[in-house]
């Protein structure tokens, strides 16, 4: 993503032709990162959510990569396992004398544990890919939940100034009345309490909204005070699988791996040794674990590791669908809910409207028309409170399905 000249630094143009290529191979080679890689961002192009979404990224300090880069690292280092490995080896010929020589060691047959190590390696590659993008998801996120509480804030502060310019006026029109004895001093004493109310609401959505943008640009490499309006999103539960179902699966692949690793540890592994001290080639035919009276059970126990890891994804998948169920429903329940607030405010202004001819017209009392106005000033910011809790509902799909950030950018 790019935003007013910046380049992102997750472009993977920006990569070597090299590196590409091995991250081509590697999602061709993976379900779970190539489903990663195919993810597209929601939020349009251009659009306010973008312009906040791209400084914040670009200033993410990314400790999940590390942690993948790592697993690269590790996974390209098991690939090359079924090779034989060279140490130097020192022994005492004497008290006095020392030999030194260079061990050839192979592993002739392992039970499976060498392609178990691999796959392990692979699949801690997948956990930790995952977990890039859970932590990039969520990043973008919490910034977008700051930026529209900000937003709000904004446009809270907007109605109440509005409604406070009126409301002063409204005072003073009862304090001349009152001066004239043509209105009762306990008139004026509930205008001038519901005009206090309404400059603390006034005042705390000030405060709201410089906290939120202030937080805001401390995660971003620009600031993000010009930054303004309500990005339309589409998001659909089927848009994409959950990164938790993404995840468990992921971690049932390493705990299945790590499980053939420890069941291949009973069963005899053959190696072959060879030094340049012309001692000849030697070998050993013998498990890496023990074998006692508690192999059957320790068996039994590896066979339940693997269950339980496929048991967890079902369970996974199974919340996951709860959640986007409910979230789905309750944005249906929001858009609705808007539509009605939005028919509301409109009957509610027409109705002040009314009141404010009949009042100059000499038909209405004051403390009429400010009831009326309080109810629509209420009327306003209940739509603007749904407004964002629909914005909100969507983004946290979006996160959950990690739908904030281009896949093949992070």
């Amino acid at each position: 993503m790019s935003d007013g000249g910046e380049v992102s630094r997750f472009k993977t143009g920006l990569l070597d032709t090299d590196v590409a290529e091995k991250r081509q191979t590697e999602a061709a080679n993976s379900l779970v990162i190539s489903s990663l890689q195919a993810r597209q961002s929601i939020l349009p192009a251009g659009s306010s959510f973008e312009r906040v979404a791209t400084p914040v990224l670009a200033a993410n300090s990314r400790a999940a990569e590390s942690e993948l880069r790592s697993a690269r690292l590790r996974a390209e280092a098991q690939s090359k396992n079924w090779l034989p490995t060279l140490g130097p080896s020192i022994s005492l010929t004497s008290l006095s004398d020392a030999v030194a020589s260079i061990v050839v060691d192979a592993v002739l047959y392992s039970g499976g544990r060498k392609k178990a190590e691999r796959e392990f390696a692979k699949a801690d590659v997948e956990v930790a890919a995952v977990n890039l993008v859970i932590d990039t998801n969520e990043r973008v996120h919490t910034a977008l939940m700051l930026y529209l509480r900000g937003q709000e804030a904004r446009e809270n502060e907007a109605t109440l100034s509005a409604a406070l310019k009126d409301m002063k006026h409204f005072e003073w029109i009862m304090t001349e009345r009152v001066k004239g004895g043509v209105s009762d001093m306990s008139d004026l004493s509930v205008i001038r309490l519901k005009l206090a109310k309404m400059q603390a609401d006034f005042s705390s959505q000030s405060e709201t909204a410089k906290a939120a943008v202030a937080e805001l640009n401390a995660m971003s490499v620009s600031k993000l005070d010009g930054v303004e309006g309500v990005s339309a999103l589409t998001v659909s539960r089927s848009a994409a699988q959950p990164l938790e179902v993404l995840l468990s699966e992921a971690e049932k692949s390493r705990s299945v791996a790590n499980a053939k690793i420890d069941r291949a540890g009973y069963l005899p592994t053959v190696t072959a040794s060879a030094d340049t001290s012309g001692g000849g080639i030697t070998g050993s035919v013998a498990p890496t674990n023990a074998i006692g009276i508690g192999m059957g059970a320790s068996l039994e126990a590896i066979k339940a590791t693997e269950e339980a890891a496929g048991r967890r994804v079902a369970q996974s998948q199974e919340e996951a669908n709860r959640r986007l169920a409910k979230q789905e429903a309750e944005i249906a329940a929001l858009n609705r809910q808007l539509a009605e607030a939005a028919a509301l405010t409109a009957g509610a202004k027409a109705n002040l409207d009314l009141f404010q001819r009949q009042y100059d017209a000499g038909q209405r009392q004051v403390m009429d028309v400010v009831g009326v106005y309080e109810t629509y000033a209420a009327q306003a910011q209940a739509e603007i409170g749904l407004k964002y809790d629909l914005a909100r509902g969507r983004l946290d799909m979006a996160k959950d399905l990690g739908l904030l950030a281009d896949g093949s950018d992070i």
